[in-house]
C-alpha cells in the first residue's frame, strides 16, 4: 500500500509520495546536495568530435543546482552573487545559512560562446555548487562516445543515456567506456 501526502506549496496542492517526503526530511542538507544526479538534471554536451567518434560529457543543469539548494536550505537559506572576473568571465559566490552564520564558496567560469554572459553565470554557479558536493558524482562517469562526428548530442540517444544514469545511481553500471552506435 502506498500513502501519499497532499501539501500546499505556494498556494498549490501538490501530491507527494509519503515515504519520499519522510526520507527527505531525515536527510541532512549535505546529503540532499550530494544525492546522485538524476537523468532529468543532466545536460549532455559534445566535448570533441574527431576520428569518427563524438565524445560527450554530462553536466548538471543550473536549474537543478537551484532546486537542490532550495530542497536543502529553502529559498531563504541560500544566496548567490556574481561579479565580473578578469574581464572575460564571471565569479560566483554561493552562500548557505548555517547554524553559526553564512558559509560561502566561490568559483568562476569564462563567458561562453553561446549567450556569453548568461553562460558564464550558469557555469560559475554549477562550478561553485560542486564545492558544496553537488554533481561530484558526474566526475566518475564513464567516457561516453557516439559513433560518428557531430556537433550536438542526438535526441534519439537520450533515453539510453537516461538508462545509463539510472543504472549508475543503482550501482548496476561499472563500465569505464561506452560507445553508442547510432541506430
Amino acid at each position: 500500500m502506498q500513502f501519499v501526502l497532499l501539501i500546499c506549496v505556494n498556494l498549490t496542492i501538490v501530491q507527494v509520495d509519503y515515504m519520499t517526503f519522510i526520507n527527505t526530511l531525515r536527510m541532512t542538507n549535505y546529503e540532499i546536495l550530494r544525492k546522485p544526479i538524476q537523468p532529468n538534471e543532466i545536460e549532455w554536451r559534445v566535448q570533441s568530435a574527431k576520428g569518427g567518434k563524438t565524445t560527450i560529457v554530462p553536466y548538471i543543469q543550473s536549474r537543478a543546482v537551484m532546486n537542490r539548494f532550495d530542497d536543502a536550505f529553502g529559498p531563504e537559506g541560500w544566496q548567490d552573487t556574481y561579479r565580473e572576473w578578469k574581464g572575460k568571465g564571471v565569479m560566483c559566490t554561493l552562500s548557505v545559512k548555517g547554524e553559526d552564520g553564512w558559509i560561502s564558496k566561490e568559483d568562476g567560469a569564462d563567458d561562453t560562446a553561446i549567450e556569453s554572459t548568461k553562460g558564464g553565470i550558469s557555469d560559475s554557479l554549477k562550478r561553485c555548487a560542486v564545492k558544496f558536493g553537488v554533481a561530484r558524482d558526474l566526475y566518475d562517469y564513464p567516457l561516453v562516445q557516439i559513433e560518428g562526428e557531430m556537433r550536438f548530442v542526438p535526441r534519439e540517444i537520450r533515453g539510453r543515456l537516461d538508462q545509463m544514469t539510472t543504472m549508475i545511481n543503482e550501482g548496476q553500471f561499472t563500465q569505464q567506456y561506452v560507445l553508442i552506435k547510432k541506430q
